[in-house]
């Protein structure tokens, strides 16, 4: 039961304090007159994958080599099967076709790189810091096309940072930055610390728990983010945030990680967890490429593939 109840303070934790986060970075940023489109594109849209960030990294430092790359793999897993799947449920997700070409050609370069370190069975500090220069060339070189020539694919950075509401004073943005990053790293701690017990527990090993139990829950700003898009009619906002989140978690997250901690990854995803990872994310942009949207049915797909590929996880593992 203990294990239960710190993951569960840890989930809540971390989707409080990765929100007030992103709200009190979001503001300050206003404060100074930061454009919404930096803001949609770095606060917001890497914001949200603070909580992964920050548990692989706790992980790692704890041993947990499993739940680190576990929460890596597994998050994008769920990003794009349960996340995208349940928004595109609530309503067909659209696809712009510009703002695709460019992400979705990154998350294409991102994963194959990705896959390519984890084949070899380690990721040193030089192949961590090769994930995070792409990922602040990709930032960088985002910013500069916009800022030089506005495409329809700013807008949706825009209407990222629309979904942030405003809030009274800097003072009490900055509180809420200082107060949220340090409810973050608390959760995190409590997250990681119940995970290692609760696969002893269990019987399992902690890679198994970092794909299913703690990716699900560092995911959750992602759910809750995407699930608003949609409902607002926002969908595009949706799709832009998942492609931004699987980019941030394996260039940065994956990236950060290794530069602080070299890992040896775990046998159990060379073997099934990163090809579906990859399957994953080439049927998602298949899928997004097809019509420029994502309807009801691909959702009901990707539950139903998200469904059989945990099922797969349990039966092995039971």
């Amino acid at each position: 039961m203990l294990d239960i109840l710190l993951v569960t303070l840890g989930f809540i934790g971390l989707v409080l304090g990765g929100n007030a986060l992103v709200t009190g970075a979001v503001g300050v940023a206003r404060h100074f007159g930061i454009s919404p489109i930096v803001i949609g594109l770095t606060l917001v849209g890497f914001g949200t994958s603070m909580p992964e960030l920050v548990t692989s990294v706790q992980a790692a430092y704890s041993g947990s080599v499993g739940i680190a790359v576990g929460n890596v793999v597994g998050s994008n897993i769920a990003n794009i099967l349960l996340i995208l799947g349940v928004s595109a449920l609530l309503a067909p997700i659209a696809v712009d076709a510009r703002a695709f070409k460019r992400d979705g050609t990154m998350l294409a370069i991102a994963t194959v790189l990705t896959l390519a370190l984890v084949i070899g069975g380690f990721i040193g500090r030089g192949a961590g810091g090769l994930l995070v220069a792409a990922l602040v060339a990709y930032v960088a070189y985002t910013l500069r096309a916009e800022l030089r020539s506005r495409t329809p694919a700013g807008d949706l950075y825009d209407d990222e940072a629309a979904t942030i509401p405003e809030t009274a004073s800097n003072l009490a943005n900055i509180i809420r930055l200082i107060a949220g990053l340090a409810v973050t790293i608390i959760s995190a701690r409590l997250l990681v610390t119940g995970a290692i017990s609760l696969s002893t527990t269990l019987g399992i090993s902690d890679t198994v728990i970092g794909l299913t139990v703690v990716a699900i829950g560092t995911s959750l700003p992602e759910l809750i983010t995407s699930v608003i898009a949609a409902k607002r009619g926002q969908s595009d906002v949706a799709f832009g945030n998942i492609i931004g989140s699987n980019i941030f978690n394996l260039l940065g997250i994956l990236g950060t990680t290794a530069i602080l901690t070299p890992i040896a990854v775990p046998a159990e995803i060379l073997r099934m967890d990163i090809w579906v990872m990859v399957a994953a994310t080439v049927l998602m942009l298949v899928f997004a490429r097809t019509g420029w949207h994502l309807s009801r049915k691909e959702g009901i797909i990707f539950l139903a593939l998200y469904a059989a590929y945990t099922t797969t996880l349990v039966v092995l593992n039971s």
